[in-house]
């Protein structure tokens, strides 16, 4: 018998053994128990699972067991979640012994180091799900949400961007904070290209090159940056007015020098993406722009998602773009040239953040950030589900690097370290 940790055998009694057999309160569970925050006294409900069902074939039959089906999941088979949640119920039982099975949810008291159950606790003491990667560290210091983070090719810092308006320098090897820049404005965004990093704030884009420490300031932009890419030796920014200014860097000058002003968006350009000879931008007007990267005229617009396209992500000969109207689509170049979609892949929540990696048998992974505080981890290209990372708040930044290595950053400041590893080996 389950004991209340507040009231002791004495409310136990009053809840379960004081209660008549035939009272049908009996066969109901009582939800917020089950979730750890049950305050009421008597509690009409129980507090304990109910009794293990009847097998097939005696007086029930097995689908009169009273688990869930899998009718509230859309999407292929398979994709929604791992074959270890056999159904939407968490408790099953084998013979005279319990089998918990977890429930795709952190505990709350687990995240407050206080939760009592340990492992005997029905919601996840853990911010993953999945064997195929790992939690290295957490990197703690930032007061808002993180943006951006850059991993410059060849450096051992990595360089983390954030809505309390600056940028943190950390020391790849202790996992130490090395500095900290005052920028004056919120941080839209942030990239990496050789040693050149680039900061998108309010107005201007911040340039620094970490062999040099030269530190550019290029202006034009009308309000914030959100988004930055480089291509065909330009620099480029989406905006919060919808335009897309471009740079050339002058090596005689060493600066960057402006180049073109792309126009179409009606509102601001929060993603960009390059990839064979074409420039992708997403907009909060709904669309994506397909921009020649010679002429720099738009040759396409795709206007199949209706919301807000956050995020757009190059893979082999695909486009793959996600929004909050809850999902990943798949784009493909017909004979004429032009992109249609080939699937759409549908989320039970607004999407945010695409990024696209290998593991360590070269197979392509794709994580997806979620506004419901998690990232979704798919193989590609079927779509099947191969784990899970979980936040306080939801994930803004993810970006990769060498080894296995990739980096989430999420609304309360932290930025975690992760790596792939190799599968589990099964044993006979």
């Amino acid at each position: 018998m389950d004991l209340d940790a507040q009231g002791g055998n004495s409310r136990v009694f009053h809840r379960l053994g004081a209660q008549p057999a035939n009272d049908a309160r009996q066969q109901k569970v009582c939800h917020h128990w089950r979730a750890g925050r049950c305050s009421r006294y008597p509690c009409p409900y129980l507090h304990r699972e109910l009794p293990p069902p009847p097998p097939a074939g005696s007086n029930g039959n097995a689908s009169k067991r009273g688990f869930s089906n899998d009718s509230g999941f859309s999407g292929p088979s398979g994709t929604r979640r791992s074959g270890n949640f056999s159904n939407a119920s968490s408790w099953g039982r084998v013979g005279n012994n319990t089998i918990l099975r977890k429930t795709e949810k952190v505990c709350n008291y687990w995240v407050q180091g206080k939760c009592s159950f340990g492992d005997k606790c029905r919601f996840l003491h853990s911010w993953s799900l999945g064997e195929s990667f790992s939690l290295l560290t957490q990197l703690d210091g930032h007061q808002k949400v993180v943006t951006g983070i850059a991993l410059p090719s060849g450096s051992d810092k990595l360089y983390t961007g954030s809505n309390d308006e600056t940028v943190r320098v950390w020391d790849c090897h202790s996992g130490q904070c090395m500095g900290v820049i005052q920028l004056g404005g919120e941080v839209g965004c942030m990239i990496n290209e050789d040693p050149w990093i680039f900061v998108g704030v309010p107005n201007v884009v911040k340039a620094w090159n970490t062999q040099t420490n030269i530190d550019l300031s290029l202006t034009g932009p009308a309000g914030q940056v959100y988004a930055l890419v480089v291509g065909n030796d330009l620099l480029f920014a989406g905006t919060q007015d919808g335009a897309i200014l471009a740079w050339k860097f002058n090596a005689v000058t060493f600066n960057f020098e402006p180049a073109a002003s792309l126009t179409g968006h009606t509102v601001a350009v929060v993603s960009l993406v390059v990839g064979a000879n074409r420039l992708y931008s997403g907009s909060m007007d709904h669309s994506i722009r397909v921009w020649n990267l010679e002429t720099l005229q738009c040759v396409q617009t795709l206007t199949e998602h209706s919301s807000v396209v956050m995020s757009v992500l190059c893979w082999d000969r695909f486009l793959l773009s996600c929004s909050l109207d809850q999902t990943i689509k798949v784009w493909a170049a017909t004979e004429s040239g032009n992109l249609e979609v080939t699937y759409t892949h549908k989320e039970e929540h607004g999407l945010l953040t695409l990024c696209g990696m290998l593991d360590f048998e070269g197979k392509p992974v794709l994580l997806c950030s979620c506004n419901d505080n998690s990232v979704r981890l798919f193989d590609l290209p079927s779509f099947s589900e191969r784990g899970k990372i979980y936040a306080k708040q939801e994930i803004r930044a993810i970006q990769t690097g060498p080894g296995g290595l990739f980096f989430t950053g999420d609304g309360t400041g932290q930025v975690r370290v992760w790596k792939c590893v190799d599968e589990p080996a099964t044993t006979a």
